[in-house]
């Protein structure tokens, strides 16, 4: 890694999301990813990360779950930003409640993804 240069978290059981978001962020990134919930968790317990992008829905651990857990196991103040494909407002109120910090609705415009993580990396 970059001296300087912010790392980011991408965590979405879905291959083709995970590709895709790493392919808008790593021009301007270091770029991590994790299948899994569980995966996150382990990642953020070894390695220093600005940034989490993580999926609501997901298998075994959703995002919510795994956000909860970050705050508890890792006690972490890393910025989360939600990604969401249901856009359902009840699970998107629950994760601002817990501390995100945004949240994209999925299908996301590359311009639109980095703009948001830019505005929350400037504000840390």
């Amino acid at each position: 890694m970059q001296k300087g240069i912010k790392r980011i978290l991408v965590v979405d059981d879905d291959t083709m999301n995970l590709m895709r978001t790493r392919m808008i962020l790593e021009k301007h990134y270091d770029v991590l990813l994790a299948d899994s919930g569980e995966e996150a968790l382990e990642r953020l317990k070894r390695e220093k990360v600005d940034l989490v992008l993580l999926d609501i829905e997901m298998p075994n651990m959703n995002g919510i779950e795994t956000f909860e857990r970050m705050k508890e196991e890792c006690s972490l103040e890393i910025p989360v930003i939600f990604l969401t494909a249901s856009g359902e407002k009840g699970n998107v109120l629950n994760a601002i409640k817990l501390g995100a910090v945004n949240y994209l609705k999925k299908p996301f415009l590359p311009q639109e993804l980095l703009k948001r993580v830019a505005q929350e990396l400037e504000t840390r």
